[in-house]
């Protein structure tokens, strides 16, 4: 490892140890999956919150909280009991940038739709998955198919085959799969070192700064390059940093200069 690699190894560990921590979640739409200890319940609601993740922070946490309050205690047991049919009424008229209330109830209609075929989002995505694939997407790709195909869920659900980065689907994966001070986890069999970045237009300018990519674009070949310049540093768990690293970009008192020097040369 370089020198500067091996600086930037000790600055990321130093944000990880300092910032990995419950007290810097809010205001993040993970922070609604600690409110639920089923696994299976906190699949769904993990589903919902990822699958908007996207815009104003503040409509973000409002729009999470509209459609698991009209879920009630246990989604699982909601969408097992009521069905997806269920939001129509309660989501009339409800709106999340592109997304409007018939978009969340088909893509829960096809999260229905695997839980009656498989028992869980989980057993529906391990049918998918083969440990000797170098990451999630292949067994995501699939995921997606089946979460598209009972309706019209729009941009809520991405296809990676298309291309997509599928920030808002590994970071749903990230909340999942990984389990520490922050991540709740839940899904195991699943190695973190399969995860890939979930890249944004913020995780992206971050990579740029940090040299781990020369890609203009925010595509599923750009998050696997950025993962695997991670992976230099954390070959077990690329995504380690994901959740410190974005918290740069969100509170007032850290700055990316403490981390990540302006010059910061580009890995080879």
């Amino acid at each position: 490892m370089r020198p500067e690699c091996s600086g930037t190894a000790e600055r990321l560990e130093a944000l990880y140890r300092k910032i990995n921590r419950r007290k810097f979640v809010h205001p993040d739409p993970l922070e609604f999956l600690y409110g639920y200890p089923s696994v299976r319940d906190r699949e769904i609601a993990g589903l919902v919150a990822a699958s908007l993740a996207y815009g104003r922070v503040a409509q973000i946490l409002k729009s999470t909280k509209t459609i698991l309050g009209a879920m009630g205690p246990s989604p699982a047991r909601f969408l097992l009991e009521i069905g997806p049919e269920g939001l129509e009424a309660p989501l009339a008229g409800f709106k999340h940038r592109f997304a409007t209330g018939a978009h969340v109830c088909d893509m829960l209609a096809g999260a229905r739709k695997m839980v009656d075929r498989y028992g869980s989002l989980y057993q529906g995505f391990m049918a998918g998955y083969c440990f000797g694939h170098a990451t999630i997407v292949p067994a995501l790709d699939r995921f997606c198919r089946i979460l598209a195909a009972a309706g019209s869920p729009g941009h809520l659900i991405p296809l990676p085959h298309r291309g997509s980065a599928c920030k808002r689907m590994n970071l749903f994966l990230r909340w999942m799969i990984r389990k520490d001070a922050v991540d709740p986890g839940g899904w195991s069999g699943i190695p973190a070192s399969k995860l890939v970045i979930p890249l944004d237009v913020h995780m992206h300018r971050i990579a740029l700064r940090m040299g781990l990519t020369r890609r203009r674009s925010c595509s599923l070949a750009t998050a696997l390059e950025v993962t695997a310049g991670f992976s230099r540093w954390a070959p077990d768990d690329p995504v380690r940093y994901d959740f410190a690293l974005t918290r740069l970009g969100i509170r007032d008192d850290m700055s990316m200069e403490d981390v990540i020097p302006r010059e910061s040369p580009p890995l080879e």
